[in-house]
C-alpha cells in the first residue's frame, strides 16, 4: 500500500517543455513513472518526450485521464499553474516551484478551499512511491520499497533518512516532500494522518525544521491519535534566533519555534527524538522491535 501516488497515477508535467520540467520528466520516466503528457501554452499539438504537449491542463485532463500533476513553472506563474490544475479536476498538485511570492499563496489557500485537490509543497522534492511511482525531483535509487512511511520539510533530508532508514533493513512506503515555505498545501499533521491511516505503513519518520509550529501540532495529533511508531528530527539546533535557515519558513519567530522547543514537545508526546539524521534509519528498526 501508499499514499498519494502509485503505479497507477497519471501524471501530467505543467512546464513540460522548459528545462527543468524537461530533464525531472525525463527521470520520472525512466523510473517507470506514467507521464501521460504535458502543458506548455501555445506548443498544444506538438510532441515531447514522446508524450503529447497540451495548452492547457484542461484539455490535457480531457485527453489523457491525468489525476496527479506536477508543476515546474516559474515562481511569477506557478500560483496560476496551481489554480488551474484545481479548476481542470487535478487531484494532486504537487509544486516543486521555490520562491513563489507568499500573497500568491495566501490566494492559492484560499482557492483550494471546498475544492477535493490536495497540494503538496511549493518549494518541494516531491512524493514516491519506491518501485511504483516518482512524482518529484528526488534520487530514485535511494528509495527501496518497504513499510516505513517519510514526511519531511527539507529535501535533501527525505532523502537522508530514506538511506538510512534503507540500510536499516527496512524500505519506505511513501515518502512526502511536504515543502519548506511559510504557507504549503499539505502540513505535517496531514501527512502523518495519511501514513498513520495507510495499511502498508508500520512506521514514520517525521522530519521537521526551526519555524512555525506544523511540528507541535502533528505532535500532539500523535499523542492523541498515534497506532504506529513515530521517529522524529528536527533541524536547525544551531540556528539562532530572528535568522532564516535555508527555507522560506525557517526563521525562529518565538521561543517555540526553536529546535529545542519543538524535539521536547514530540518527546513528551510520544514520538522518538533523535539527535542526528544518522541515526534515524537504527533507532527505527529499534523502536519497531519494541
Amino acid at each position: 500500500m501508499s499514499i498519494l501516488v502509485n503505479k497507477n497515477s497519471r501524471i501530467i508535467v505543467q512546464g513540460f517543455t522548459g528545462t527543468e520540467g524537461t530533464f525531472h520528466a525525463t527521470q520520472m520516466i525512466e523510473y517507470g513513472t506514467q507521464v501521460v503528457g504535458g502543458v506548455t501554452p501555445n506548443k498544444g499539438g506538438s510532441s515531447h518526450l514522446e508524450r503529447p504537449v497540451f495548452n492547457t491542463v484542461e484539455d490535457a485532463v480531457k485527453t489523457t485521464g491525468a489525476d496527479v500533476s506536477i508543476i515546474f513553472v516559474p515562481p511569477a506563474f506557478a500560483a496560476d499553474a496551481i489554480m488551474e490544475a484545481t479548476e481542470a479536476g487535478i487531484g494532486l498538485v504537487i509544486c516543486i516551484t521555490e520562491g513563489i511570492p507568499v500573497q500568491d499563496m495566501v490566494k492559492v489557500r484560499n482557492y483550494l478551499q471546498g475544492t477535493k485537490t490536495r497540494l503538496i509543497g511549493p518549494n518541494c522534492p516531491g512524493v514516491i512511491t519506491p518501485g511504483e511511482c516518482k512524482v518529484g525531483i528526488m534520487p530514485g535509487f535511494v528509495f527501496k520499497a518497504g513499510k516505513i512511511g517519510i514526511v519531511s520539510k527539507s529535501g535533501t533530508l527525505t532523502y537522508e533518512a530514506a538511506d538510512q532508514v534503507v540500510k536499516a533493513g527496512l524500505g519506505i512506503s511513501t515518502a512526502v516532500g511536504i515543502g519548506g515555505d511559510p504557507i504549503i498545501g499539505t502540513p505535517t499533521k496531514e501527512a502523518v494522518e495519511l501514513l498513520m491511516n495507510d495499511p502498508g505503513t508500520e512506521g514514520i519518520v517525521m522530519i521537521g525544521e526551526i519555524g512555525g509550529s506544523m511540528e507541535a501540532e502533528a505532535a500532539r495529533w500523535i499523542k492523541e491519535n498515534s497506532r504506529k511508531p513515530v521517529v522524529g528530527f528536527i533541524a536547525g539546533q544551531t540556528a539562532p534566533p530572528g535568522r532564516r535557515m535555508g527555507h522560506a519558513g525557517a526563521i525562529i519567530g518565538g521561543a517555540d519555534d526553536t529546535a529545542a522547543a519543538k524535539m521536547k514537545i514530540m518527546a513528551e508526546c510520544g514520538i522518538t527524538v533523535v539527535q542526528t539524521p544518522a541515526d534515524i534509519g537504527a533507532t527505527m528498526a529499534k523502536v519497531l522491535k519494541k
